[in-house]
């Protein structure tokens, strides 16, 4: 059995100083930069302590490295976690905080000093991770589009960042409308996912409303009926999971509410007949701006487009616009 008296000096003390960092994490270090490495602005002359340049050269690491450690103990200093440089001397041990504060003033990347780094590792706090993570993993692209690449939940976190980014980013959001209509697999599962968000909208708007649009484009108020099969496709709809396909839900939900929008216009006669009425009236307008755009623009100059069908399609259409004209004449009021 192993006893404290038999064991070398030189262990002993690399199992106390690895106890010491257990508890304290980088405020061992960091300490031993506080109290060596003077502060700026203060004469070499003044104090035994030495720049942080030639502590570097000592400890055989770079400045950069040694000054992360420095900045580290000044926020703290700064928070009154700590003491500040100039009450600590050379080789002063102090009570250092718990290990799990050292990660709120420490950063291990010098990227995390930039503007973007800041960005980053604020961001990564308020999700309540290390910012080291977060900037390794910004450091890393390649090594986040493999993962995205190759694991389905990592391309789901990422998909749902990017989205919450989106929200707040106008320039990107520009870039991803060009990238989906630049590529034909995204544009028509664009064009899909808007017809079922519209059609899904459609069965909304008449449990939430209670009003619902006929095919003419009347709206008029949804029969308790109706109403009660729009709510009940509609919960349907709502208690599918995210990774569920909706399609055929929503195919079915539009296509019986639409179904009962019909035979609720069909059983009303006076409806019925505001439906025509509309519905014709519809036609005509789109007839009529047609009709008009054609005539101003080409009316004046025929000779280098004419066909024979072209003639023989407007005298068709003109017969239709006699006969229709006679028909409403008929039907008008005698006065």
């Amino acid at each position: 059995m192993e006893t404290a008296d038999a064991v070398d000096e030189l262990v002993s003390r690399d199992a106390r100083e690895f106890g010491t960092y257990a508890r304290t994490g980088g405020w061992a270090f960091a300490l031993k930069v506080a109290r060596s490495v003077r502060p700026g602005g203060q004469p070499a002359g003044e104090t035994p302590k030495i720049s942080a340049k030639y502590f570097a050269e000592l400890a055989g690491c770079s400045a950069e490295r040694v000054m992360r450690y420095y900045k580290a103990w000044d926020k703290a200093a700064d928070d009154g976690v700590v003491p500040h440089f100039e009450v600590l001397a050379p080789g002063q041990d102090i009570e250092l905080p718990d290990s799990d504060a050292w990660l709120s003033y420490y950063t291990s990347r010098s990227s995390a000093a930039s503007e973007r780094g800041t960005a980053i590792a604020a961001a990564a706090e308020a999700e309540g991770i290390r910012p080291t993570k977060a900037l390794e993993v910004a450091e890393n692209p390649t090594a986040l589009r493999a993962a995205i690449l190759a694991d389905p939940s990592t391309a789901q976190t990422a998909r749902a960042a990017l989205l919450d980014r989106l929200r707040e980013d106008p320039a990107l959001q520009t870039e991803l409308a060009r990238d989906i209509v630049r590529t034909d697999d995204l544009k028509k599962a664009v064009a899909t996912e808007t017809q079922a968000a519209g059609r899904i909208g459609y069965v909304r708007q008449i449990v939430e409303n209670g009003q619902v649009r006929t095919p003419a484009g009347q709206t008029i108020d949804a029969p308790a009926a109706l109403r009660a099969e729009a709510e009940r496709h509609l919960s349907l709809l709502d208690e599918l999971d995210d990774d569920e396909e909706a399609g055929q839900w929503v195919t079915d939900a539009y296509d019986t509410v639409k179904g009962l929008v019909a035979e609720t216009v069909e059983a009303d006669p006076e409806l019925r007949v505001q439906e025509r009425r509309t519905k014709f009236y519809s036609s005509l307008q789109k007839a009529t701006k047609v009709f008009e755009e054609l005539t101003f623009e080409d009316a004046d100059d025929m000779d280098d487009i004419y066909e024979d069908d072209m003639l023989q399609r407007l005298e068709e259409l003109q017969a239709a616009l006699s006969t229709c004209i006679t028909n409403l004449r008929k039907a008008a009021p005698q006065s």
